[in-house]
């Protein structure tokens, strides 16, 4: 048996039952990572053997003592990089970070550890989040299991594409306007972004504080709910961390959706769309239309102004809190300088890349003092009337219904040619994190190419219940699909 093709929900059964030992299933996921990673690039640092197993036999020690109740106990997990972790390499993808190794470790993945999960290694990602396709890593390239020709999507298609690929049961990744959802639907497996504040950001290096979102990455809704009741919590030490009075997330684990009132808006179905992606989530409509839902048209407004809002908003933030990464206390530094402000340029223009610089000086440009009003102070406007835009919605309708991305996983090298439409390829995600609202990427079909499509059901603030209830409810009339590459043998070793 291919343990890595169970979700982790199943693996953490068998696992908790004896039928399958903790090191067992790590074991599998390491085996599934020496032979897929040539071919997929998934991770920036696999955890040693050794240490994987001196984790494996201590979970397993205490299942057999009954001190952890978790169903994702034993279960191998991979972490994006951006999340800290304790003596272990952490480099955001990027150059300036490629000898870190923090003090401490992030809250949510603390919370992962709690519960008995096996840390197999830290996923490669756009660097420090930055791009829509994971081919911003200092680290080279990752590849989209489905196609190795094509991207896996970003910035957490590390994470994505390990999961599809089956090198590990499950991920954890980051949102900050759909770096969660676009690459989950690149790659045929389910994401989900919490609403703001419901996952700690303690430990989480920030790209843009008031958009980044930890959140689920996994084969099923039902793991990602598993996962997402394990890793929120509130955080005294993260002070836009949420005291929610429910996590019980699983419970919405129901197929019912009737009287569900469901919004489609007229906006996302204009130009730019590509018909087979339109498709498939109108057939997908459908598909909960026929399970009871109320499903109707409406007119959301305001959506071209997204991108503009967000990439002013998140470039500013990350002018902000990248300037901390300037080869003084830790990590990379020139070794070719006169003086410290010749250390500071040749530091940050060796250490950073292209991206990542070009948000710095938007983010720069638009916070100066001739051009602040002009743009940041609008585009916090804007953010404000998109805000109440979905406020007006939701008055309406339980959910909102539409595609994650206009199109399925582009070839790799077409996107970075044109860093305008990159961003555009954002459209449908962004506005999600201008709210802080709740969002879900579920596979929903292929294309032509044989390249996977996901729908994306968004929900108000605090109601990821109703996300899971639909999502699984859509779910149970489609199996899961494995990638190809995952459907080849793992010889263990």
């Amino acid at each position: 048996m291919n343990l890595m093709s169970l979700t982790a929900v199943e693996l953490g059964k068998k696992i908790k039952s004896g039928e399958i030992s903790v090191r067992e299933a790590a074991q599998s996921s390491l085996a599934a990572i020496r032979a897929r990673e040539g071919s997929v690039h998934s991770f920036v640092t696999v955890v040693d053997e050794e240490s994987v197993l001196l984790r494996a036999d201590e979970v397993q020690r205490q299942l057999s003592e009954g001190t952890i109740e978790s169903p994702l106990a034993g279960v191998p997990v991979a972490i994006k990089d951006n999340m800290c972790t304790k003596g272990l390499l952490t480099t955001c993808s990027s150059r300036i970070l490629g000898n870190f190794k923090p003090t401490y470790t992030a809250e949510a993945v603390l919370n992962l550890e709690r519960a008995g999960a096996i840390l197999v290694g830290k996923a490669n990602m756009d660097e420090f989040a930055m791009g829509s396709t994971t081919e911003t890593s200092y680290f080279g390239v990752t590849k989209n299991p489905w196609n190795t020709e094509h991207v896996p999507g970003g910035s957490s298609g590390g994470s994505c594409a390990a999961v599809a690929a089956e090198e590990c049961s499950y991920a954890l990744g980051s949102d900050t306007g759909g770096s969660i959802r676009q690459p989950s639907s690149f790659c045929g497996v389910t994401g989900i972004k919490p609403t703001y504040g419901t996952v700690s950001r303690y430990g989480l290096i920030a790209y843009g504080s008031s958009l980044d979102q930890i959140g689920p990455v996994a084969k099923d809704v039902t793991d990602c709910a598993a996962i997402l009741e394990t890793i929120a919590s509130h955080d005294k030490k993260d002070s836009t961390s949420v005291a929610r009075e429910d996590y019980r997330f699983t419970e919405a684990l129901q197929e019912d959706v009737a009287g569900m009132r469901i919004g489609i808006p007229r906006d996302y179905f204009g130009t730019g769309l590509d018909s087979e992606v339109k498709e498939a989530v109108l057939q997908a409509a459908k598909v909960l239309e026929e399970g009871g839902a109320v499903v109707e048209e409406f007119d959301l407004s305001l959506v071209e102004y997204a991108i503009p809002a967000y990439y002013v908003i998140a470039s500013a933030e990350a002018s902000s809190n990248l300037a901390r990464f300037d080869g003084v206390k830790y990590a990379y530094r020139s070794e070719d300088f006169l003086g410290l402000h010749q250390m500071y340029k040749r530091t940050r223009s060796e250490g950073f890349g292209a991206e990542v610089k070009r948000r710095i000086m938007l983010g720069s440009f638009v916070l100066s003092s001739g051009y602040y009003d002009a743009y940041y102070l609008k585009a916090l406007r804007t953010k404000a009337l998109i805000k109440e835009a979905f406020d007006k919605a939701f008055a309406r309708y339980d959910l909102i219904l539409g595609p994650v991305a206009p199109t399925t996983a582009p070839k790799l090298g077409e996107s970075l040619s044109d860093p305008i439409k990159m961003y555009l390829g954002d459209i449908y995600t962004i506005s999600v994190n201008l709210a802080g609202l709740p969002g879900i990427s579920v596979p929903c079909g292929l294309d032509g190419k044989g390249m996977p499509i996901g729908l994306q059901l968004i929900a108000d603030c605090f109601q990821e219940k109703k996300l899971i209830r639909a999502a699984y409810t859509y779910e149970q009339t489609r199996s899961y699909g494995h990638c190809p590459l995952a459907q080849r043998g793992v010889t263990e070793s």
